[in-house]
Parts: C-alpha cells; structure tokens; sequence
C-alpha cells in the first residue's frame, strides 16, 4: 500500500468526540470545568455529578453548618452561567449536584468547597480521593456515566459522536 493510500485510509476513521469534567483542588475553593471536546453533543443536556461513590466519601461544603470541615464554600458559576438554565439546589453534606445545561458549546466552571468525610485530609482534596465519583450525562437519546478516574477526570463519550 502507498503512503498516500495510507493516510487516507487512516484519516477516514472516525474521531470520537467526548466530555470531560475536570476536578481541580484549590484553595480556598475546588473548581470543576465541564468541556465538550467537539461539537457532537451541544444541549440541551443535564449533567450529575454523584460524589457518594468517591473513594474518600467527598460532601459538597457549602455553609459553615453541617458536614463540611472548617472552610466552606458556596456553590458559584464562574464560567459559562449563560449556557446554564438551572441546577440544584446544594445544602452542607450533599454528595450529588444536578446541572441542565441549554448548550455545550463553551466550557462551563463552577466552584464550591469539597470535603473528604473519612478523615484522610478532609479540607483538601487529592485528584485520588474523588475517584470513583461519577457523572452521568442525560440527552433526550441517551444517558451515559463515568466515573472519575485517579486523574480527577472524567470522560463521556455519547453515542453516535464520531467526526
């Protein structure tokens, strides 16, 4: 086979496009960043991030009351809000966090406080301890889950995303 035959023949394949939620430690808050890595899914969607799988028992920390450790922090869009119509409502201890989200064409980021509730490090959080968190990602064809992984990343691939 000739290289040019070759390169065609490899570029023909689809590209699979995905969703990545990132988990970031930070101090005083954590931050998470939703990204659609192509243009495959754009909304309107409802995203889930479930902390009570997470290997260190995670709790959203919002109030100075409640299950958090010493600092709290509330719940705040920092980017991306115009791409999101709604979520729920977070009170101290909560371990899941709904977002619906009208497009994905942007990156959206939210800030709050996570804390661990099995005493490792409890204000600050290590990209380890909230492996096996998950987010689900609903469309009106589907609903698919990942867990985060040690990298504090998810990745959801949609069905039928291929570029």
């Amino acid at each position: 086979m000739r290289i040019p035959a070759l390169i065609a023949l490899l570029s023909a394949n689809p590209a699979f496009a995905d969703i990545t939620v990132t988990f970031a430690e930070g101090a005083p808050t954590d931050r998470f960043t939703i990204a659609a890595n192509d243009s495959c899914v754009t909304g309107p969607v409802q995203m889930t991030i479930d902390l009570s799988g997470s290997d260190a028992g995670l709790v959203f920390d919002v109030t100075a009351a409640g299950a958090g450790v010493e600092v709290f922090q509330p719940f705040v869009l920092v980017s991306g809000a115009q791409n999101v119509t709604g979520y729920s409502e977070l009170t101290d201890g909560d371990t899941m966090l709904r977002l619906d989200i009208a497009t994905l064409t942007t990156p959206i980021a939210f800030t709050t406080d996570l804390d661990d509730t099995i005493g490792q490090r409890e204000i600050t959080i290590s990209n380890a301890e909230i492996a096996g968190a998950t987010v689900t990602l609903s469309t009106a064809d589907e609903t698919i889950t990942a867990p985060f992984g040690d990298n504090a990343v998810a990745r959801l691939t949609p069905n039928g995303c291929a570029g």
